[in-house]
């Protein structure tokens, strides 16, 4: 049995026992959380959410990328949400890489390299202060104003915000 064959025989055993409402593509809370694709960020568990409450968006490290502009503005602007939570966290895979390593690891397999950012670092609170920074001055984003942005402790389960002032 392969791995896909075995989540979607949860998904036969789950059943409808989700709570939350299904009822529209519009978050209840009105608000948008990006976080890494590590699978330790159990997402709904960590804020208790339920379904139709949040978007909740996706990548390697969290980070503000133009995929994530491009879904935040979708997010806010045709579906509702009016705030953003960023959650980064420790022990990310990111820190073990970096961007011309990878890069050059990629060019050699594929025969070109690629034209995106990896996006690695090594401190994860500056992670996060840079991509609250891409956030609060993208033009494509109208709300801005409440941004935050967190590490999360995959030890602990712990949040620590990530303070930032306001760049110019």
């Amino acid at each position: 049995m392969t791995s896909i064959d075995e989540l979607l025989r949860r998904n036969a055993d789950l059943g409808d026992v989700v709570p939350g409402d299904r009822s529209s593509p519009k978050p209840s809370m009105k608000v948008a959380i990006l976080t890494c694709m590590d699978s330790r960020i159990r997402v709904f568990e960590i804020f208790g959410l339920r379904q139709g409450e949040a978007h909740v968006l996706r990548n390697a490290g969290g980070v503000v990328t133009d995929d994530m502009i491009r879904s935040l503005a979708l997010s806010q602007r045709k579906l509702g949400t009016r705030e953003v939570l960023l959650v980064h966290h420790t022990n990310c895979g990111l820190e073990l890489v970096t961007e011309d390593a990878f890069k050059d690891e990629l060019e050699q397999d594929a025969g070109m390299r690629p034209t995106w950012s990896v996006e690695a670092f090594r401190e994860v609170k500056d992670s996060v202060r840079n991509s609250m920074n891409r956030l609060r001055h993208s033009p494509f984003v109208p709300y801005r104003d409440n941004v935050r942005g967190f590490v999360y402790d995959v030890h602990t389960g712990a949040l620590t915000e990530v303070v930032q002032a306001e760049v110019g």
